[in-house]
């Protein structure tokens, strides 16, 4: 057989509403609020909802929490005297 100039057909790994929950460790209502929202890309397939596993990657790592950023929700550490 010849070689092609074509690129490999990348896979792509789905993930139900329910593994894409466990994996991310919150609940469904908490996983269809982030689509709803629109921070996490969702695939409807057919009658189901199935989400990349990339994406899911993606979305975690968009929710790191930059240093000295949570100042608002937290309280300044006290200095003894």
């Amino acid at each position: 057989m010849a070689p092609t100039n074509e690129s490999p057909i990348e896979k792509i790994t789905w993930l139900s509403s329910k593994e894409a929950s466990e994996y991310l460790g919150v609940s469904l209502q908490t996983l269809y609020r982030f689509v709803d929202s629109g921070s996490l890309p969702a695939h409807h397939m057919g009658r189901v909802i199935r989400f990349k596993y990339s994406d899911l990657v993606a979305f975690i790592e968009a929710q790191r929490v930059v240093p000295g950023s949570l100042s608002s929700v937290t309280r300044p550490i006290k200095k003894d005297k």
